[in-house]
């Protein structure tokens, strides 16, 4: 098998099915490798700085059943990682339009010109993100990759383009370890009107001798975040 180039070298997880990752709808999961954080409570931290760790998935794998499947899916959810730090994620995503599933990406809003981009080319019709907690601790939050200054900026733009595009946005949050209800109730002021911010399960990293591994699959503890 040919090694796959541009973004599908970066594909290296795929669910066939979740009930839960997109409220209310039945979608597949496309997993891509690599992030710009590195959050010390991650869970996937292979698949986030490792990824060649992971076998990558075929390309016509993923294709072959978007087509056949397209009928019995409510869309596709594209997670990482961070999905928006992926080079030609735009072919991605028109393959996923070829077949007419709507296209949920989960990111950590740290890439706000990117994400205007994909919403104004139709190549997405909503974004999870994920706002770690009060400005003040994403320094500590994301292994230092992020400065309160600017993710300050980052989400501030994120909000902007939500308050336009109210439908296409969700905001969440992972109680890890440090994080207290206060930093909760801060983060949530953030957000513009009408939006709530939603509440996951911390779930502990994972060994490496725990990840399970079958048919190139990489599976993700419900409630947890990968961003």
């Amino acid at each position: 098998m040919d090694t796959p180039v541009g973004v599908w070298n970066y594909v290296r997880g795929f669910e066939n099915l979740s009930l839960c990752d997109w409220p209310g709808r039945a979608t597949c999961i496309i997993f891509l490798g690599g992030c710009n954080l590195h959050c010390p409570t991650c869970h996937n931290h292979e698949l986030a700085w490792d990824m060649q760790s992971l076998p990558a998935i075929d390309k016509t794998r993923i294709t072959s059943y978007l087509r056949d499947r397209a009928g019995w899916l409510d869309g596709v959810t594209i997670t990482g990682g961070e999905p928006t730090l992926v080079p030609a994620l735009g072919e991605l995503l028109m393959e996923i339009r070829k077949v007419g599933l709507p296209i949920k990406i989960d990111t950590n809003g740290m890439r706000p010109d990117i994400v205007a981009e994909l919403l104004e080319c139709n190549l997405a019709d909503v974004f999870a993100v994920d706002v770690k907690g009060p400005y003040a601790k994403y320094p500590a939050l994301t292994g230092h990759a992020v400065s309160e200054i600017a993710a300050k900026a980052n989400l501030e733009r994120i909000f902007r383009i939500a308050q336009a595009k109210p439908e296409a946005f969700y905001f969440r949050t992972t109680q890890v370890p440090g994080l207290t209800d206060s930093d909760i109730e801060t983060a949530q002021s953030y957000l513009p009107l009408d939006y709530e911010l939603k509440i996951q399960q911390y779930v502990p990293p994972r060994r490496k001798t725990e990840h399970a591994q079958s048919d190139h699959e990489t599976r993700r503890p419900v409630g947890n975040v990968v961003n």
